[in-house]
């Protein structure tokens, strides 16, 4: 089996649980909610001076919708 080139690293079980209520009650994908806060979190902590310096590479955002069953 080939391996992901991409790092994943484990979330501790409290916060995929909480993530997995937030994303239920939001009617969201999980990966989807946790995207858009890891993306918030990021443009939290880059530097406020405006430099080119960014985080998370821009792609086209979708805004969160409820998934329909």
């Amino acid at each position: 089996m080939a391996q992901s080139r991409y790092y994943s690293p484990r979330l501790e079980r409290p916060l995929i649980s909480a993530l997995y209520h937030a994303a239920k009650a939001q009617r969201i994908p999980m990966t989807r909610l946790a995207s858009s806060l890891v993306r918030e979190g990021l443009e939290r902590i880059a530097e406020p001076t405006g430099s080119e310096t960014t985080f998370v590479r821009e792609e086209p955002q979708t805004p969160l919708q409820p998934v329909r069953k």
